[in-house]
């Protein structure tokens, strides 16, 4: 039968549950078991799609189309499974289905309430998640215990062991141990509040993970124990690490998988952690800097672009460089570029968005870059602004604009297509998930996948005008991706640049940290380059042939091998 593991906070928001389930699921991945993860969210939001980004930073988005909560992004990464839309599910959601469903009469008349109705509602979310091909599901539940709006999925979490067995389920509490600058001492008290809290809703933890700024001591460790009727062993520490790819060894370390097995049944599956342990290993020895400047509207939340910073990250543990990133506000883009405070930058990211605001400014970015071999990255926006810019200043297209932006723009070369003009719902405009592209034989984008046909994901409503294809078509810029019908154009490179390529996919959020998306492999190879020709004192950078295809188009068939 499938294993539940359930993880709740307190204290504090943003200690880290999603880290702390991700890399417990890393760890049970690493023995052999087959490992699925789900995030309950107490807003009611029906999904965090039309959520400010500054409200909930990034929307993190799953091949089936799911608008998800950001964890989502923690929880692929480090099991590397492509979860479903099933493994999201906030409180407006649970709420909408229960009164559709009051509405269909599927009650019969009865009252409804939040105990049993929603409660089961809740119940179905974890079930489902649970089949012949899933040894342990992980579900953090959002929020903070004490929190009153994560009231019904406590007491539906509380049920859940009741309903499918006791040796079934296993419950993690992520705790605050802080440190009293003026005493020099780490308290408990915080925790222990905490634990009698859980513990009043019906809920006794099985393992605390204390969250702290430096390691705790084995006296307080027993404290903790004595106090909160945990077993020692089940009292794991979760001090700072200096990667968050370091936390799965720091748990292993302190026995929280080998806690977690033993009470689960799961002792009979041998541990391999040596892949996780060779790639912290590339973490820590990824040194050589390389400064990559983000061109965004929501820069002062840097949560907001969380995907794209790892997908750099990992790019950059594959190259062995340590990726230096400058924030730059897009509405100030303009006035940095005047000032010549971004000649220093060795790659332009230009990441996603919605909004007007800040489009002067990161179409200015995208300019630079073109006119000065800067290595440029376009995501989804971006790759539009890329377009705007190119129409602009290379085919004289006046005012050259995304309907978006300016409805009536003389050329609308970012347009809706025809068949989500009369669409009034929001999200019925999208185009949300995986889609599958056809490259151009010989691209560079082609080279970087070492792949003709690749599937992205999605999430934007505009399009490329292919009413403008042929203007771009006949210029040195390349059409080098569309989708498989012809209709739309999913890549665009410059041709005799360093690395100026735009993608109306969001290939960030199927990068690995073993495994970097193709695009930001190949971006930041180009970086290093230009790195090490503006400071010849940097150490030579070994980048794999598959990734100097991207940079130098003239590589032989053999040396591409």
């Amino acid at each position: 039968m499938t294993k539940h593991i359930f993880v709740t906070g307190g204290v504090v928001s943003g200690l880290g549950k999603g880290l702390t389930g991700s890399s417990l699921g890393r760890l049970l991945k690493a023995r052999g078991l087959r490992v699925t993860m789900q995030k309950l969210d107490p807003y009611l939001n029906i999904d965090p799609g039309t959520m400010n980004p500054f409200e909930h930073g990034e929307v993190f988005v799953t091949d089936d189309g799911g608008e998800t909560d950001l964890d989502l992004g923690h929880y692929e990464r480090f099991i590397d499974e492509n979860l479903t839309q099933d493994s999201n599910s906030t409180t407006g959601s649970i709420y909408s289905s229960v009164i559709a469903a009051e509405r269909r009469g599927d009650y019969l008349g009865r009252t409804v309430q939040v105990i049993p109705h929603i409660t089961d509602e809740i119940k179905k979310r974890i079930t489902r998640l649970a089949s012949d091909d899933v040894d342990v599901v992980i579900t953090e539940v959002g929020g903070t215990v004490g929190d009153i709006e994560i009231l019904p999925f406590l007491e539906a979490v509380r049920q859940f062991r009741l309903d499918v067995g006791r040796e079934n389920v296993l419950y993690v509490h992520v705790t605050l141990v802080p440190f009293i600058g003026p005493s020099s001492e780490q308290k408990t008290k915080p925790t222990q509040h905490s634990v009698t809290e859980l513990r009043s809703r019906g809920i006794q933890p099985d393992a605390i993970v204390c969250r702290s700024d430096d390691p705790i001591s084995i006296d307080l460790r027993r404290k903790i124990s004595s106090l909160c009727d945990v077993p020692l062993e089940g009292v794991v520490n979760a001090a700072d690490a200096s990667s968050l790819y370091e936390i799965p060894l720091v748990l292993h370390n302190e026995g929280l998988d080998t806690h977690v097995c033993k009470l689960l049944g799961l002792t009979d599956h041998v541990l391999d952690l040596e892949p996780w342990s060779q790639l912290v290993a590339r973490v820590q020895a990824a040194t050589t800097p390389v400064r990559i400047g983000v061109i965004g509207k929501y820069v002062s939340l840097p949560d907001a672009y969380l995907s794209v910073v790892e997908a750099l990250n990992h790019a950059g543990i594959h190259h062995g460089a340590e990726i230096d990133l400058e924030w730059v506000q897009a509405e100030d883009a303009e006035g940095l570029l005047a000032a010549g405070r971004l000649r220093d930058l060795d790659g332009i990211v230009i990441p996603g968005g919605f909004g007007e605001r800040g489009i002067e400014g990161k179409i200015a970015a995208a300019g630079y870059a073109r006119d000065n071999d800067v290595p440029c990255l376009g995501l989804c926006l971006g790759m539009q602004v890329m377009t705007i810019e190119y129409a602009r200043n290379a085919l004289n297209l006046a005012r050259a604009n995304s309907t978006e932006f300016d409805t009536r723009t003389r050329h609308p070369v970012i347009d809706l297509m025809d068949s989500q003009r009369d669409v009034t719902d929001m999200g019925g405009t999208m185009r949300l998930g995986a889609y599958v592209a056809q490259l151009k034989s010989g691209s560079r984008v082609a080279e970087a996948y070492g792949e003709e046909v690749v599937s992205e994901r999605h999430r934007h409503r505009y399009e490329f005008n292919p009413r403008y294809r042929k203007r771009f078509e006949q210029s040195d810029l390349t059409l080098s991706g569309e989708s498989p019908d012809g209709r739309l154009v999913e890549f665009i490179e410059l041709e005799n640049h360093p690395f100026w390529i735009g993608t109306q996919a969001h290939p960030e959020f199927k990068s690995r940290p073993d495994r970097p998306a193709p695009l930001f492999r190949t971006f930041v190879a180009a970086a290093l380059e230009r790195a090490a020709g503006r400071n010849p004192q940097l150490p030579d950078v070994d980048i794999p042939s598959a990734d100097l295809a991207s940079v130098d188009g003239d590589l032989t068939a053999t040396e591409k091998s």
